[in-house]
């Protein structure tokens, strides 16, 4: 009868006669022992996965997505699956990494070699994102810069050398054409490549610049930087919280957030959008998670990390969704009120109208339900045509992404009194936002490889200036006059699928593959109490067809809606959506199809070296040792304490608890 194998730590357990002569083999077995940084503090490490998690979606992404999709129905949506599939998945990969001590290509090589692939294609999105990740910083520096001025210069429409209105404006609005015309300079399709910003390009070497600096020494010098970049951002919005409820209108925005429209809970559409951006708020399958969890100490509660790290992100979205609109409630009204003025002002002559309310029209403060009591009154008499200025329509029109901070953020605050002040805040709170998360993204890269590659590790600070160098002449890509088109087609289609993918293999990895619940009992030994028996049925059943579904809902959506983007005509001085013409599809393909690649090319690697050493009649186990190509056992102790004592190997075997590699387990099961 066979049986699974032990963990290391209790392969001994039973066997007390055999003490001496364990106690030799595991001298030997960890003659080789590579130190790990480990974090200088819990609150380090919480700080860092809030970081990383918390992203610049919480603060345009999910309230675009609130507004466009029924408000407190979408929250209600995004809660449920956020505790059905969100909080399970990104437990997984806590205890995944807190346990192995790898990155991501570490964690899936233990259970199975041929997963490998899984960590690669976790490493290409990493890349992929941060390249065009950092210009959204770097647009963030550019703003900043430019906010030092007061007025601000978003604030007016230029003017041309005879006097008269730049045409763009006038058509747009002043925050419209300096986002589109000064920071963008922006060509009226993606086809139209090769003209650099120099501003931008100067922006983007910054923040590069600044990713560096803050993680050349790895997590020692990046942990640092997350006790401001992380916490900044928090102080910001509850600043803009309170500033914004004393707004006009601030009311009517947050009434228009929360009302529930639950008829949207019949829509696919709404369902793969929720889903999705609980999958991206966690950042689940970048590898970040699990690099981030891989420096703890054994006993770490990352069931307890993964419960909260979850209702802090969650509660953020809330956070940023009130401030935004409070805010947008606020511009939304001086909009509607401006429209009142100039009705009124168009039908003042007419005696036929202001004989009825002489009121209405003698008096500068007429309000919105005065007006509209009047449009539905009369306004069918008129000759022409007037609109009803509505403040539910000035706020049905949703502006999503870069142009929610960009564009509709940026016109309420010049509005506000000091308002250099809070622009100044609101670009350096989306730096920090930016930053904090970019960390945890390379992270998620370096990492994994320098785990996995002995010659990377040796100098993983020169690999981190190489890596810096090669985002940036890259990412030069982006900062063409068209890039922010490029910028779009990697947001939407390099990370989307590739993901859902990467996270699809790693729940079946291990729900499956190494089993439920034998991780389940691993967990249980590591932090010494049994986790809930509810998470092996969510992640054996709920989280695959979950996951399986938003995969299958994305690649419906992408077959049978043609991917477009939407493009400024400098003209019309308005969007327009256009196709992707034919090489743009190609490159939008190839993305998808590099970053998912790794998967298959390790499976049949591994495969094929498998049936080649079982020709030759070879043992197919994992010999961890850095020699035969595969890993050392790691310690999350300081290198500095680790050196002073080095003889001291009992305490490492019992550290580096570990799972049990999928083909160790077959060797000894058929013993």
């Amino acid at each position: 009868m066979t049986g699974k194998a032990p963990l290391p730590a209790d392969a001994g357990a039973g066997e007390g006669q055999h003490t001496d002569m364990a106690a030799g083999e595991q001298e030997q077995e960890f003659a080789v022992v590579t130190t790990r940084d480990g974090w200088d503090s819990k609150l380090e490490y919480v700080l860092a996965q809030v970081g990383f998690s918390v992203g610049l979606g919480n603060v345009w992404r999910f309230p675009y997505l609130c507004h466009q999709n029924g408000g407190g129905a979408f929250m209600l949506l995004y809660i449920l699956l956020m505790l059905l599939v969100g909080v399970p998945l990104f437990f997984l990969e806590l205890a995944a990494g807190q346990s192995i001590r790898q990155g991501s290509i570490g964690v899936w090589k233990q259970i199975s070699p041929k997963l490998a692939g899984i960590g690669f294609s976790s490493c290409v999105v990493c890349f992929f994102v941060a390249l065009y990740y950092n210009v959204i910083i770097s647009w963030s520096l550019f703003y900043l810069g430019n906010s030092f001025q007061n007025p601000l210069p978003w604030e007016k429409c230029p003017q041309t050398l005879n006097g008269t209105m730049v045409k763009e404006c006038e058509l747009s609005s002043p925050t419209t054409y300096f986002w589109f015309r000064e920071a963008l300079d922006i060509t009226n399709s993606i086809n139209q490549i090769g003209e650099f910003n120099p501003i931008i390009t100067g922006c983007l070497l910054a923040a590069w610049a600044i990713v560096f600096l803050a993680m050349f020494k790895g997590i020692k010098s990046s942990g640092k930087v997350m006790y401001f970049s992380s916490v900044f951002p928090y102080i910001v919005l509850l600043c803009f919280l309170i500033r914004g409820l004393l707004l006009d209108g601030a009311s009517e925005g947050i009434i228009y957030m929360l009302y529930p429209k639950l008829e949207i809970w019949g829509s696919v559409k709404v369902w793969r959008q929720a889903a999705t951006q609980v999958f991206f708020a966690l950042g689940l399958g970048f590898g970040s998670v699990i690099a981030y969890s891989s420096y703890n100490p054994r006993k770490n509660n990352c069931h307890r990390d993964a419960l909260m790290v979850s209702s802090i992100n969650f509660l953020t979205s809330v956070l940023a969704s009130l401030v935004v609109f409070a805010v947008l409630g606020f511009r939304a009204k001086n909009i509607a009120l401006h429209c009142v003025r100039e009705n009124l002002q168009l039908v003042s002559g007419l005696s036929l109208v202001t004989s009825d309310n002489p009121h209405l029209f003698n008096n500068s403060d007429v309000t919105l339900e005065e007006y509209t009591e009047w449009y539905h009154s009369q306004g069918a008499q008129l000759p022409f045509n007037l609109s009803n200025c509505s403040l539910e329509t000035e706020m049905n029109k949703g502006v999503d992404g870069t142009g929610l901070a960009f564009i509709a953020f940026t016109e309420a605050m010049t509005q506000f009194p000091a308002a250099p002040f809070w622009s100044a805040m609101f670009f350096l709170m989306l730096l920090n936002l930016g930053l904090s998360t970019m960390f945890g993204t390379m992270e998620g890269m370096l990492t994994p490889l320098a785990d996995h590659f002995t010659a990377i590790a040796k100098h993983k600070r020169l690999f981190t200036v190489f890596s810096c160098v090669v985002g940036f002449g890259i990412g030069l890509l982006f900062t063409q006059r068209c890039g922010n088109y490029f910028v779009t087609m990697f947001d939407d289609y390099s990370a989307t699928l590739p993901l859902i993918i990467v996270v699809v293999f790693e729940n079946f990895s291990v729900a499956w593959i190494y089993g439920a619940d034998r991780f389940l009992k691993d967990i249980e030994k590591m932090l010494q109490w049994h986790p809930p028996l509810i998470y092996k049925y969510l992640w054996k059943y709920v989280c695959p067809l979950a996951m399986i579904g938003l995969l299958g809902a994305s690649l419906l959506n992408m077959f049978f809606e043609t991917p477009s983007y939407s493009a400024w005509d400098r003209d019309t001085a308005s969007k327009v959506t256009l196709a992707y013409p034919g090489w743009a599809l190609a490159l939008l393909t190839s993305l998808i199809i590099i970053a998912t690649l790794p998967v298959p090319i390790c499976y049949i690697h591994h495969t094929l070296l498998g049936n080649l050493r079982r020709s030759h009649g070879q043992r197919g186990g994992a010999n961890h040792s850095l020699e035969n190509g595969n890993y050392t056992w790691c310690s999350t102790e300081d290198p500095d304490v680790a050196a002073q004592d080095s003889t001291s190997l009992s305490p490492v075997a019992e550290e580096n608890y570990r799972l049990l590699n999928q083909e160790d387990e077959e060797e000894s099961s058929s013993v």
